[in-house]
C-alpha cells in the first residue's frame, strides 16, 4: 500500500470509529476515485453513481464489480493490493452474494442506494475526508490543472470570428481528451450572451468580437477549473472597467482563503468588494464558487457559511459581473495560495485587496 493510500485508509478508519461502523460502501464516483488514487468506476460519463463498488474495512478494501466492468478495473485501472470480488452481470443473487462475500456482518453505511442492500448512509462528515490533498494528489493535480488551463488558452488563441460557439467547445473538448481530461462543464458564450447568461451553453451562434471559455474537466477523480476571454477588434472601455472590477472580487477571494477562515467570510470579502468596485448587486446574479477537488464543488460559499478552510485544500472561485468572469483553481497553503491554472503565456491584471495583489487573467485580445 502506498502511503497516500494508508493516509486515506486511516482516515476511513477514524471515520468508521467515530460512527461504530464495520466498513463503508462506495460507489459514487467521487469517494472511488478518490480512495483508489484516480480509478473509475463509471460507464456513463453523466452520472454521480458507478457501476462498482468499493467496499473498505478496518482491515482491507475490495471492489466489487460485474463481469463487464473486472477484467478493466483489475488489469488496468486499480491498485494492486485492491482484490477484486465478480459476479456475471446477469445474475442477481450472485451479486448479492458478492456483497455478502466482502462485506460480512457487522453494521455498514454506503455513499449511494443499492438495490437489494439496506445499508445506513454515510453524512457530510465522510465528504470532508476528501477535501485535504495528500502531496501526490497535489503533485497530480498541479499536472492536471496546468494542462487543463493549456487546453482552455491553446483553444481560445485559435478561435476566429464566424466560428460557431459550438465548433469553439467542440475543440476544446477534443484538446482536452486527447490529453485524457473529461469535460464535465463546458461552456462557450460569444458576445451579447456573455452578458445575459451566467452559464452559456454553447449554440450555433457564431462568435463576433468577444468570445468566454469556461470548463471544469476531470483526469483521475480530480477536477480544476478554468475560465478565460479573448476579444477580437479591440476590447471596449466598458468591458475593459468591468473586467478589472471582477478581478478585484477575485483577488478579494483569493486572499481571504486562508486556514481556518470560513466560507462566510470569504463571501463577505466579494460582497465588500463588488460593493466598493461599483456593482454591489452582481453577487446575487451567479454564485462565487467554492471549494473544489473530487466534485466539480465539494462546498459552494454562501453568506454566512460556517464550514472553514483547510489547508491543502483546492478552490475554484467564479465571481462575474455582466459580460465578464474571473476563474482559476488555486490551492490553499500555510504559506498563502498558490494558483494552480496560471500558465504564465496569458495576459495578466495585477489585481489589488487591502494590501494584497495577485494577477489575474486578463482579456485577451487578439
Amino acid at each position: 500500500m502506498t502511503q497516500e493510500r494508508r493516509q486515506k485508509h486511516e482516515r476511513v478508519i477514524e471515520y468508521l470509529g467515530r460512527r461504530g461502523l464495520d466498513g463503508v460502501v462506495l460507489t459514487r464516483r467521487c469517494n472511488f476515485s478518490w480512495y483508489t488514487g484516480g480509478a473509475h468506476n463509471h460507464v456513463a460519463e453523466a452520472c454521480d453513481v458507478g457501476v462498482s463498488s468499493l467496499v473498505v474495512t478496518r482491515e482491507r478494501a475490495v471492489v466489487v464489480a460485474n463481469n463487464i466492468e473486472a477484467t478493466r478495473l483489475a488489469g488496468e485501472d486499480l491498485p494492486a493490493e485492491i482484490a477484486v470480488i465478480e459476479y456475471p452481470y446477469y445474475d442477481g443473487r450472485r451479486r448479492l452474494a458478492a456483497f455478502a462475500e466482502a462485506t460480512g456482518a457487522g453494521r455498514w453505511a454506503a455513499d449511494a442506494a443499492l438495490e437489494g442492500l439496506e445499508l445506513e448512509q454515510t453524512d457530510e462528515e465522510f465528504d470532508r475526508l476528501r477535501w485535504q490533498l495528500t502531496a501526490p494528489e497535489i503533485e497530480r493535480y498541479r499536472g492536471l490543472c496546468r494542462d487543463v488551463a493549456e487546453c482552455v488558452e491553446a483553444v481560445a488563441r485559435r478561435a476566429v470570428p464566424g466560428m460557431t460557439e459550438a465548433a469553439i467547445a467542440g475543440g476544446l473538448s477534443a484538446e482536452l481528451r486527447g490529453r485524457r481530461i473529461i469535460p464535465w462543464v463546458l461552456l462557450v458564450g460569444c458576445d451579447g450572451r456573455i452578458a445575459l447568461h451566467r452559464h452559456p451553453l454553447p449554440t450555433d451562434k457564431p462568435l463576433r468580437k468577444l468570445a468566454m471559455l469556461v470548463t471544469t474537466a476531470e483526469r483521475g477523480g480530480m477536477l480544476a477549473a478554468v475560465t478565460r476571454l479573448a476579444a477580437f477588434g479591440g476590447i471596449s472601455g466598458a468591458l475593459g472597467d468591468r473586467h478589472r472590477a471582477v478581478t478585484v472580487v477575485d483577488a478579494a477571494l483569493i486572499g481571504a482563503t486562508s486556514p481556518g477562515t470560513t466560507l462566510g467570510e470569504i463571501f463577505a470579502a466579494a460582497q465588500q468588494a463588488y460593493a466598493r468596485a461599483g456593482f454591489p448587486d452582481e453577487w446575487r446574479r451567479h454564485h462565487q464558487g467554492g471549494s473544489i477537488g473530487y466534485l466539480p464543488r465539494e462546498v459552494k460559499a454562501a453568506p454566512g457559511c460556517p464550514v472553514k478552510v483547510l489547508a491543502d485544500q483546492a478552490f475554484a472561485w467564479n465571481p462575474s459581473i455582466a459580460g465578464t468572469k474571473s476563474e482559476d483553481t488555486i490551492l490553499c497553503t500555510q504559506s498563502g495560495p498558490e494558483v494552480l491554472t496560471h500558465t504564465g503565456r496569458w495576459p495578466s491584471i495585477e489585481a489589488s485587496w487591502q494590501g494584497r495583489s495577485f494577477p489575474r487573467p486578463d482579456i485577451l485580445a487578439v
